[in-house]
């Protein structure tokens, strides 16, 4: 029975000299575990090559972006200012055709009806026409974010081969980085570089 124990507690012994050792040892080597690195005793940080920027700023501060919105608007106003004209005459049209009917200034019935199918198919040329014009302006902010998208694209990867990172994230609104040191957002750099390379090609 003595002799079981004695086996037993040299076992454990063994067992925690071992793991004594092996403490130690990888204790004093590098050891990195994402963007934390422990030398020894010392607790020190790496920068990892990620990097965030804030698509809204992007949006706002971008002049290619800005531009191309302020053509989007100005087809939209004078989209809109061609429907106000045209709905303002129909408008009209319809009024002095309710009086016509009330002081009954149509020589026939028939005539009534004929004015009435007429001011309801302008109706409704109106209403196709702005539909119409709804969905080529749709087509076209489809176009400009394509635009956007593929210049922004096109410019990160030659920016990147300078920077190195191994990932861009967006982020608009804190919908895809909800925490992040400072020096992991390149909005700024971004933004400049692309007004500069935006006004070096215009």
């Amino acid at each position: 029975m003595k002799n079981i124990n004695l086996i037993t507690n040299g076992v454990l012994l063994v067992a925690v000299i071992v793991l004594f050792a092996l403490h130690f040892s990888n204790h004093e080597k590098s050891e990195v575990q994402g963007e934390l690195i422990t030398v020894g005793d010392s607790v020190k940080y790496a920068k990892l090559p990620i990097a965030y920027i804030n698509v809204d700023s992007l949006l706002t501060n971008y002049n290619f972006a800005k531009d191309l919105n302020e053509a989007l608007l100005r087809k939209q106003e004078n989209s809109r200012a061609s429907l106000n004209e045209k709905a303002k005459v129909l408008q009209g049209e319809m009024a002095d055709f309710q009086k016509k009917v009330e002081n009954n200034a149509f020589l026939s019935r028939e005539r009534a009806e004929n004015e009435q199918r007429r001011l309801m198919g302008k109706q409704q040329e109106l209403q196709q026409m702005e539909q119409r014009l709804s969905s080529e302006l749709m087509v076209q902010q489809q176009k400009m974010n394509e635009q956007l998208r593929d210049t922004v694209n096109a410019f990160l990867k030659e920016y990147n081969k300078e920077k190195g990172y191994h990932l861009i994230l967006s982020n608009t609104m804190f919908d895809n980085v909800l925490y992040a040191k400072d020096s992991y957002n390149i909005t700024n750099d971004v933004i400049e570089k692309l007004n500069a390379r935006y006004t070096s090609k215009k």
